[in-house]
């Protein structure tokens, strides 16, 4: 009896230790490919057209599959969907304009911060000295378009409560409605609002010089993978040496 209960406590102990082993970076490399979670529908981040995913980060995710010697393989998530496609083992990695944020950080694991910016509006031409401060925006006849899930929507509801809410499930929907009217403000960030700004001449960005706060994007690994973490931050590090990240932004029109 002794004899038994010994040799099953050091198959659980094994068992336990190959468990515990487990590592992603490993089971990427064993597959030969990585696959990415990314929304699709801010631009110039992630984009995707029915048939392909463009965007800055889209290339940054070519660029660590190369790195890695794998394949990438896209899935398309939804913000509100972020972190449960994460924790459900539906993609390796998310990408694609997420902000770093401490909920975030205690779901999951960030890498290190890319490109710095700020929440800001973006309007019709002409507009923008109507709605160039929270005080303007947040009234009960201005109507303000945000995307479920995100952090836009949080900053609306957490500061622009007056103000009439009008929630899109896609992200690209929103300067649509800004352009035709059926929005005032679309709350977005500065990249974005230039983005927009420089392709549509029908749209403005506010305050994209003076933005309402301050953060940085980042990319979000699963919970303890803390190898594979490390070497995303790694070819980010190498990318940023190597100029690799200002050609991706150059080729994106983030300069």
């Amino acid at each position: 009896m002794k004899f038994t209960a010994s040799f099953l406590l050091l198959v659980s102990t094994m068992t336990y230790s190959v468990i515990a082993q487990a590592d992603r970076l490993e089971d990427i490399q064993k597959q030969g490919y990585i696959t990415v979670g990314t929304t699709g529908d801010y631009k110039p981040f992630s984009y995707y057209d029915g048939s392909t995913f463009s965007g800055y980060d889209i290339d940054v995710a070519k660029y660590f599959a190369t790195e890695m010697g794998v394949e990438v393989k896209f899935v398309q998530t939804t913000w509100k969907d972020l972190l449960a496609g994460l924790d459900n083992d539906k993609y390796d990695i998310a990408m694609g304009g997420i902000t770093r944020r401490i909920s975030r950080q205690m779901a999951a694991e960030q890498s290190q911060g890319y490109m710095t910016f700020g929440k800001c509006f973006l309007v019709s031409q002409g507009r923008e000295s109507l709605f160039d401060t929270l005080e303007k925006v947040n009234r009960p006849e201005v109507k303000v378009g945000v995307n479920i899930g995100g952090t836009n929507e949080k900053f609306a509801d957490q500061f622009l409560t007056k103000a009439t809410i009008v929630r899109f499930e896609n992200n690209l929907d929103v300067p649509k409605a800004v352009e035709a009217g059926k929005v005032d403000v679309m709350v977005t960030e500065t990249p974005e609002a230039l983005y927009y700004q420089v392709i549509n001449k029908k749209l403005d960005a506010v305050r994209e010089d003076n933005p309402f706060t301050k953060s940085q994007f980042g990319y979000l690994i699963p919970e303890g993978e803390q190898r594979l973490l490390n070497t995303v931050n790694f070819m980010m590090d190498e990318m940023k040496l190597k100029g690799v990240d200002e050609t991706f932004m150059a080729n994106n029109s983030l300069k």
